[in-house]
């Protein structure tokens, strides 16, 4: 049996600001389409990811700022961290951990993540 994640809702407070911070760090648009007053779905893919993330009104049950701990891999994240930097997000300094290297970013409402660079294997 295959499970593949592809889609993760993300509780928010403005839907605007929190689309436009994920277009700051990056994350490619795919949708943004509003059904009518009550109902707005938003879905933004991280570059390279097989899952994306959903923001809107109307979808979502969980309170904003409710979901911590999102983990994304990525292959350097000193390049990683200093592009994020550039474009304005706020990273945590990077901490050296025996699996692996991470450092971490909020958006707007409190949601957090973390990068995380995969220790050699061999």
């Amino acid at each position: 049996m295959d499970l593949k994640l592809e889609l993760v809702i993300i509780p928010v407070s403005d839907v605007d600001k929190a689309r436009d911070f994920y277009k700051q760090v990056g994350f490619n648009v795919d949708h943004d389409q509003r059904e009518n007053d009550d109902l707005r779905f938003v879905q933004l893919t991280p570059p390279g990811s097989a899952c994306s993330i959903a923001l809107g009104q109307g979808i979502v049950e969980g309170d904003p700022g409710s979901v911590k701990g999102l983990q994304a891999v990525v292959a350097d994240i000193e390049a990683t961290r200093a592009d994020l930097v550039e474009r304005g997000v706020d990273v945590s300094p990077i901490q050296d951990l025996d699996w692996g290297r991470f450092a971490g970013f909020s958006d707007p409402d409190g949601n957090t993540w973390a990068l995380q660079q995969l220790p050699a294997r061999g």
